[in-house]
């Protein structure tokens, strides 16, 4: 029986497992959804299931490069403590490693680590340490040469913020200080090219509809916009931001004078974009006396 994608979705809502242990239930099972909910009891996957719900913001990013290419993967935990521990940091550094010969996310989670997939083995942490872990995210990059940088490394490669630099040329002093640029400001892309349109066209439009409360007539106002637009490009698209290192000039212009070229960035924020569940242990101790 063929195992669709609509099967897999209904499995992990229902169980709470991984898309590739749900996956593995479905196809040993041949499609029987009964089945393959008790194929994950017996498996030891059910304890990893029941943790699935809570939110895991915390975690690491690693970075790692070879040759002409590099890899940022962000592995979260539900708490600080867990990321500080060397057996999770280990882990995470073996995962990114893999990363640089996986074509993409998924590729990632099917990786060999140790004899068992790198999702099976984020299923056995979260069952034997006892906090939610997934693998959030992987992002790569190539060019003719690759920088990376680590905010606050807690080892070596990994950290809160990882960043890599794609250049045209090699100069890794000048790629580590735009990568430190980049950890500290974090510009939204590259350039104009590179912005989603519809950002763009929302900012506008926002200007607009301010310029418009002046009461300025509408030919004044489209000159204001193209003023206002080109100081938000400034802000948000990283090589015309003011440099760092050198707030005179901007970052493409310190590259023309470091004789390269940026070709692309990444940068990964661990949590970045998770809503957390604030948590108030007054409220929660009253709750639990009321009860």
């Amino acid at each position: 029986m063929a195992i669709t994608a609509a099967m897999v979705k209904e499995l992990r809502d229902s169980t709470g497992a991984g898309m590739m242990d749900a996956k593995k239930a479905l196809t040993e099972n041949a499609g029987d959804m009964e089945a393959a909910v008790d194929w994950l009891r017996t498996k030891g996957l059910a304890k990893a299931a029941k943790k699935s719900g809570r939110t895991a913001a915390e975690g690491l990013v690693a970075v790692a490069v070879e040759g002409n290419k590099g890899v940022a993967v962000e592995v979260n935990s539900e708490t600080d403590f867990v990321a500080k521990n060397a057996e999770f940091q280990a882990m995470v550094g073996g995962i990114a490693k893999l990363a640089l010969t996986a074509d993409d996310y998924e590729a990632l989670l099917a990786s060999d680590m140790g004899g068992k997939s790198v999702a099976d083995v984020i299923t056995d942490k979260v069952a034997t340490i006892g906090e939610n872990m997934s693998v959030r995210r992987m992002a790569s990059i190539e060019g003719a040469s690759v920088v990376s940088y680590v905010h606050n490394a807690v080892v070596e490669g990994m950290g809160k913020i990882g960043v890599l630099v794609a250049l045209s040329g090699d100069n890794e002093a000048f790629g580590k200080q735009v990568a430190m640029h980049v950890a500290a400001v974090n510009p939204a892309s590259l350039s104009e090219d590179d912005l989603d349109p519809s950002v763009v066209e929302k900012e506008k439009q926002v200007q607009m509809d301010i310029a418009r409360e002046s009461g300025k007539p509408e030919a004044v106002i489209e000159k204001m916009i193209v003023g206002r637009m080109k100081k938000y490009m400034a802000e948000v698209t990283l090589l015309n931001q003011s440099f760092v290192v050198n707030p005179d000039l901007t970052v493409g212009a310190a590259a023309k004078e470091a004789g390269v070229e940026i070709t692309g960035f990444v940068r990964l924020e661990v949590g970045e974009g998770i809503e957390k569940k604030e948590e108030n242990f007054a409220e929660e101790v009253a709750a639990q006396l009321k009860g």
